[in-house]
């Protein structure tokens, strides 16, 4: 009887053991754009993947880093010929062109405990992952435009719309109040919502109705009225001039800036004292524009059950408070009130404006969508057509894109 039992214990742990400890070793490759000799690289490649490693042991990581320029397109090449990575650090302006071409895998109906993570992250980057109803990807780092300003030059920053105006008024001579670089979507896109306009509807299958609203022809009048006042500057309209230079250089009072301003105006103009508030809010709202990149998986992963394991991790605490150590703004709403965000120096304002931060219409034709209303500004901006003009020709052009004519 007593071998009985010990012969049934033995057959037990023959089947425990194989399954537990004998699988065999994986890798998993994991393509992205951070700079060999980056910080970001260093806390991915020494800190972040032998943490997981070690966590772990049967799933091994491989960190592949490609220049920008060219990603996108070997991508796609590789993808065509079935030799493409597990994981990638995707810009989120191609997720939902990767998505429409069959190249990525559905998140939300392969990842188990998709929505518990997607309920973790900021709203405005999980959406630029959607393609048809569904995600394609998670939110990887994030990052935003906030208005910096020259605290010598303007007292109090401005809450409102109208209070921005206002200050038209009381400009220091030889000063401007305003800049930015031109009307692609990352610049003008924060004054048509917060002046409570869009592009599309929500499902992006019209932008008639949205695109030349009263809202959205509002902003673009108001952007052209500024620029003729000469209260925002000609930046606008592609005059070339150097924002930057005119800031710290005490012409131009306020920008909209990411959070990389800040490391440059550190080491370049240390002594410069900088104050940071909110895009002033309209009728929408105070609405900025989301930056940043997502994670996603290739349909065609050889290993997709652990390279999901590490996409999840990549959505944990640990990982994402590292990555902003470096730079990569947390996409975790969690981690607001975590110390090493409420004292940070500059990105608590950030994080308090990714919570309204809108995605770029996260749409194939997304690019040609923003050639066309960048187009559509710059006519009335120079004077050449009205903005309502403007933006019907705009929301016919659009609509069209988005019927995939």
């Amino acid at each position: 009887m007593k071998s009985r039992i010990v012969l049934t214990a033995l057959l037990a742990l023959l089947i425990i053991v194989p399954t537990t400890f004998a699988q065999e070793p994986v890798t998993i490759t994991f393509w992205h754009t951070y700079n060999e000799t980056s910080s970001e690289n260093a806390a991915l490649t020494e800190v972040l993947i032998p943490l997981f490693e070690e966590e772990h042991p049967n799933i091994h990581v491989e960190s592949v880093p490609y220049p920008y320029d060219g990603f996108r397109q070997a991508l796609l090449t590789s993808a065509a010929g079935g030799e493409g990575p597990d994981l990638v650090r995707l810009d989120i302006i191609w997720s939902p062109e990767f998505a429409a071409q069959g190249i990525l895998t559905n998140l939300s109906q392969e990842l188990p405990d998709f929505d518990e993570l997607a309920a973790n992250v900021f709203p405005g980057p999980l959406s630029t992952n959607i393609y048809e109803g569904e995600y394609y990807g998670l939110p990887l780092d994030t990052n935003t435009r906030i208005l910096v300003y020259n605290p010598a030059l303007l007292d109090t920053a401005p809450v409102t719309i109208d209070d921005f105006t206002a200050l038209c008024e009381t400009l220091p001579e030889g000063t401007t109040l305003f800049s930015d670089g031109g009307t692609y979507g990352w610049a003008l896109l924060p004054w048509i919502w917060s002046f409570g306009g869009d592009v599309t509807d929500e499902a992006m299958t019209t932008a008639t109705g949205y695109v030349n609203s009263e809202e959205t022809v509002a902003a673009v009048q108001y952007i052209a009225d500024r620029v003729q006042d000469g209260c925002f500057s000609d930046g606008f309209i592609g005059s070339g001039l150097d924002a930057w230079g005119g800031f710290f250089g005490g012409t131009i009072v306020t920008m909209l800036e990411g959070p990389w301003f800040y490391p440059t105006q550190e080491e370049q103009y240390p002594d410069f004292e900088v104050a940071a508030a909110l895009m002033p809010a309209g009728e929408g709202g105070p609405v900025s524009v989301v930056g940043g990149e997502n994670i996603v998986l290739m349909a065609g992963s050889e290993h997709p059950e652990e390279a999901m394991e590490f996409l999840r991790f990549t959505q944990s605490e640990t990982y994402q408070l590292e990555m902003s150590k470096v730079g990569q703004l947390t996409v975790l709403s969690s981690l607001i009130d975590d110390e090493y965000f409420t004292e940070h120096p500059y990105y608590g304002t950030f994080l308090e404006q990714l919570q309204t931060a809108g995605a770029r219409t996260p749409h194939p034709a997304y690019n040609d969508i923003e050639t066309v209303l960048a187009d559509a500004a710059q006519l009335v901006l120079r004077g050449e057509m009205s903005a309502q003009e403007a933006m019907d020709l705009a929301a016919e052009e659009i609509d069209a894109l988005l019927a995939g004519d």
